[in-house]
């Protein structure tokens, strides 16, 4: 098993004179081979997602309350799965849901029922998810939060095979995922009925399916140049299905939620980018003319049609009932079907106004609020859960807490890779640095718009979408540490010891931050010790 395969071309260049070092096939220069066993390619990434999913699902129905915004979301996703659209509660309704009581609805008649319509400002396929989980466990703590971290563990998996495509090293692969399965924020938010977990794995089923897009593309293209006569602008290299499986992960990310669109477009030029480097790479004489009229067409397809009808089809709830929030569903069935289609679409483009202007308008204050500066260096996070018990520990003073906030190790540490690959990508234009610094900035420098232009209401774990890209920035630099497989064995040795010393600093940091991630109960000495930045953290 390879630990890495950093020697390979970062430059992808086709006039590379093969008596040179870097010399060699251009099949191994655009697709080098997948080093290791495909056994093990698949065996290591599951280890470590079976670690994690151990520690996600390990007493997830604690603590047994309706924790931080699991208020809005919970509800939303029985609503939906009983409804088909989110519905009004009465007051009390966590007490209630708490208690085991589910008649939490506000009552409506048959001619009123339009007047129980909630209105909500997210899109709902995150809400629907998590309402498949109540409706296979129960509306209970552990059904509402059983998708969560069904998500959450898959996401480590998603990571692992796809950091193993990039380093062609399963053991770098392994490390992703043991990185993305010991951060505090990713495991909170696997463990809370929230949107952001479903966000972030669909940006990154995306990101994953345009890797392997890439190199599928790449074989297309060196079997077109060593089977057929070169010609201006290259061949037609068909759908893709790669690529639109990744409009579709897009899509649905955006059904999660609206920020979801950065990550679209961000990768939608990253993949035309690749295009033009890959027919380049072959020696086709009009690559960017090649990539414009090949290439292009068929990725409006899959990144802009694809991803648009996805997005459609998270709200057909809303399309075929007729109680949703803003529906006129009667007045739209009065005039026949073509008026009742064209009304539809005015009442749901009215009601996305809405939102876009709630969006724009949030300045509400709160105590856990953050700047999206703030969020690298782990200033501000949120307190989801906090009750303090006494005498119930063996001391006087004892808490309970879930703190939503990220491993400092691995979020200090990605800060160091990310100014790494700032460095690397300028030096060398390798595409994998690029890659990820892109991603990061999707999911991180929009927020700064509304920050600054309208001092919007936001907190720390919207930064989850950017954790996995800070993982692959350190798994990069892990790659780079360790050095070639040309390096010496001493270089190696040194490196890989660094990069394990790492790792064993990243678990320590988890295990003591634990019990506040998952709501152990323990002393108010020991809760207090773990408070990193004393008045910021608390």
């Amino acid at each position: 098993m390879a630990v890495t395969s950093f020697a390979y071309s970062t430059f992808d260049d086709p006039k590379v004179n093969e008596s040179s070092p870097r010399g060699r096939s251009m099949r191994d220069r655009l697709v080098p081979p997948m080093r290791g066993s495909v056994l093990w390619g698949w065996i290591g990434p599951l280890l470590v997602t079976i670690f994690g999913a151990i520690l996600r699902f390990s007493n997830l129905g604690y603590p047994k309350a309706v924790v931080f915004d699991e208020t809005y979301y919970a509800k939303d996703g029985f609503s939906l799965i009983t409804w088909g659209v989110e519905r009004i509660t009465i007051k009390d309704a966590d007490k209630l849901l708490i208690a085991g009581n589910t008649d939490i609805w506000q009552h409506c008649t048959p001619e009123t029922l339009d007047k129980c319509a909630s209105y909500v400002v997210h899109p709902p396929l995150g809400k629907w998810m998590i309402g498949l989980g109540e409706m296979l466990f129960g509306m209970t703590p552990f059904g509402w939060r059983f998708a969560a971290a069904l998500i959450g563990s898959l996401s480590i998996l998603v990571l692992a095979r796809v950091a193993r495509r990039m380093t062609r090293s399963t053991l770098l692969g392994c490390f992703a995922g043991l990185l993305l399965a010991l951060d505090g924020l990713h495991f909170v938010l696997s463990r809370t009925a929230l949107l952001d977990i479903f966000l972030m794995f669909w940006v990154l089923a995306g990101f994953a399916c345009l890797v392997v897009d890439r190199d599928r593309t790449r074989e297309r293209l060196v079997e077109w140049y060593e089977t057929s006569p070169m010609s201006p602008r290259g061949p037609w290299l068909g759908l893709r299905p790669w690529r639109i499986a990744a409009g579709v992960c897009l899509g649905l990310a955006m059904g999660v939620k609206w920020s979801g669109i950065f990550f679209l477009a961000a990768f939608a030029v990253m993949t035309l980018m690749w295009d033009f480097g890959a027919r380049r790479a072959v020696g086709v004489r009009n690559a960017y003319l090649g990539a414009f009229t090949r290439d292009l067409p068929s990725g409006l397809v899959g990144m802009a049609v694809v991803p648009f009808v996805t997005y459609m089809a998270t709200w057909t709830g809303w399309f075929v009932t007729a109680t949703g929030y803003g529906r006129n569903w009667g007045q739209a069935t009065s005039a026949g079907p073509f008026y009742f289609v064209f009304d539809s679409m005015r009442s749901w483009i009215s009601y996305q106004w809405q939102v876009f202007s709630f969006h724009n308008g949030l300045e509400t204050s709160h105590p856990y609020m953050s700047d999206p500066w703030q969020w690298p260096l782990l200033l501000r996070p949120v307190a989801f859960y906090y009750e303090g018990k006494q005498n119930a520990c063996g001391v006087k003073d004892c808490s309970e807490a879930v703190l939503g906030v990220g491993t400092p190790v691995i979020w200090f540490g990605a800060i160091a890779a990310l100014i790494a690959l700032i460095a690397w990508y300028v030096a060398s234009r390798d595409w994998r640095a690029g890659a990820v610094l892109l991603a990061y900035a999707a999911g991180w420098l929009p927020w700064f718009y509304w920050a600054i232009a309208d001092n919007r209401t936001m907190f720390l774990f919207y930064a989850i979408p950017m954790v996995p890209f800070m993982v692959l920035a350190i798994t990069l630099c892990a790659g780079l540490i360790i050095g070639p497989a040309t390096a010496t064995q001493t270089r190696r040795t040194v490196g890989a010891a660094v990069v394990g010393a790492f790792s064993l600093l990243a678990l320590i940091n988890f295990w003591w931050l634990h019990p506040i991630l998952s709501a152990e109960l323990i002393p108010y000495t020991e809760w207090k010790a773990r408070m990193l930045f004393d008045k910021r953290w608390i």
